[in-house]
């Protein structure tokens, strides 16, 4: 290790910046983020007397011989001294900081890649809430009550690691902190008693790197996820790694487990005090019975909170090349679910059949014959473009293309599970598709069927 890490408090002690320019102004800013008292000297100005009063000095300057002189006057009456991008010269460097203040996580290279450092910086940012800065104050308030309360350093920690993976964090990240502060006082009177929470994540459409920033640091303080088989194994390896697993998914023409059954199991792990995780494909209030789940949550008192995720609808065609609107061939879209309750009341086919608008059918191919023949017989044209994506945004997406008289040819043993897209927009995908995908070793294939 070429450098001990510390954290300096510098807040009203000086610190000496020779230089000006760009990269001067941002050690400056930094500075004064920190609290400190700034002595800004020109290059010309400097003179090694004035680093006799301060606590560190910073060299911002493009003259080497002036930073040697810089980093010479410091070492010899035991200063640090930080030379930009001159290594060598330096007794501290600035690490990549993610700021949660008075929460802070340095991260460095010891000068050998910062860029690397700055790359990691950012991947720890995303996993991070910015509401970590306020959970550690309120922390700090109730250190002292902690104290007089819980006697022994064991018992501390042990409420703390139930508070901080718990619904505290939860209502500190929605900025409901009255609710947090209650919690904290009952937590305290009744240890454990607090019970858990019920979280309903989107998974988003299939590519890991489609779930929302929210979704994946949810999914990290997660003690059980329940989730269904349309999230991805690349969504699934982002779960925390001690966290219980537990599929009840559902498939076409078949039930995993019944949705009261799981309506249930996430009420009864909520109520046994665990972080419960439902995380269900796409966006869990499309078409996902994400509002059946917590109505029952609420039925049965169960407190929860909602992460949208990326549907289906608008991911897919992204990826397929097919905006959902466009000023010359579509003003409107409109989202239907092929698969209905048998009770339900029947499909509006007249609007849905308007021309110049988009329609995004979820779970449509087991009724794509019937979907085509009512959208013809209630006047859409029967050469509109339509387009079946399977497994939209995938490694192994496929899209076929034809019109709508054809649509149940298309739609048929098309690969699970596929979105069917209706109008005029469908004909963009010719210009406009960009995602391919590797399927030997031989370089790119298209995923593209035509039925015209």
């Amino acid at each position: 290790m070429d450098y001990l890490p510390l954290f300096a408090a510098v807040k009203d002690r000086p610190v000496l910046v020779v230089g000006s320019g760009e990269i001067a102004e941002r050690k400056i800013a930094f500075l004064h983020r920190a609290g400190a008292r700034v002595q800004v000297v020109a290059e010309a100005d400097f003179a090694e007397s004035q680093i006799d009063n301060v606590v560190l000095v910073i060299a911002a300057t493009e003259n080497r011989a002036l930073n040697q002189r810089v980093s010479d006057a410091a070492h010899a009456r035991h200063r640090l001294v930080n030379v930009v991008d001159d290594q060598p010269l330096c007794s501290f460097i600035f690490p990549s900081i993610v700021d949660r203040s008075p929460l802070l996580v340095a991260i460095s290279s010891g000068g050998t890649a910062p860029v690397l450092a700055r790359v990691l910086r950012e991947k720890i940012e995303a996993l991070l809430p910015t509401s970590l800065g306020r959970m550690a104050e309120k922390a700090s308030y109730w250190r002292n009550h902690l104290k007089t309360r819980l006697t022994s350093v064991a018992e501390r920690r042990r409420f703390w690691e139930r508070v901080f993976r718990g619904r505290f964090a939860s209502l500190m990240q929605a900025g409901n902190e009255t609710a947090a502060q209650q919690l904290l006082e009952d937590e305290l009177d009744n240890p454990g008693s607090t019970g858990g929470e019920i979280i309903l994540v989107g998974a988003g459409p299939g590519d890991a790197g489609l779930l929302t920033l929210r979704g994946l640091q949810v999914l990290q303080d997660a003690d059980v996820v329940f989730y269904d088989h349309l999230v991805s194994d690349g969504v699934r390896e982002l779960i925390r790694r001690d966290a219980e697993q537990i599929c009840v998914g559902k498939r076409a023409g078949g039930h995993a487990v019944p949705q009261h059954d799981t309506n249930q199991m996430l009420i009864a792990a909520a109520k046994a005090g665990k972080t419960v995780v439902r995380l269900k494909g796409g966006d869990p209030f499309i078409f996902g019975r994400g509002g059946e789940e917590l109505q029952a949550a609420a039925e049965a008192g169960v407190p929860f909170q909602v992460v949208p995720g990326i549907t289906a609808a608008s991911a897919v065609t992204a990826y397929a090349g097919i905006p959902l609107t466009h000023r010359e061939y579509a003003q409107s879209v409109t989202f239907v679910t092929g698969h209905y309750k048998a009770d339900s009341t029947p499909f509006d086919w007249t609007h849905l059949a308007q021309s110049r608008q988009t329609l995004a059918i979820y779970m449509g191919t087991m009724k794509a014959a019937e979907i085509g023949e009512q959208l013809i017989r209630h006047g859409r044209d029967a050469n509109t473009p339509v387009a079946v994506i399977s497994r939209g945004t995938r490694v192994d997406q496929h899209v076929s293309i034809g019109t709508l008289q054809h649509l149940a040819t298309l739609a048929k043993d098309a690969p699970m599970p596929a979105l069917i897209v209706v109008g005029e927009v469908v004909q963009l995908h010719s210009t406009l598709a960009w995602f391919q995908h590797t399927t030997d070793t031989e370089g790119f294939s298209s995923s593209v069927v035509n039925l015209a």
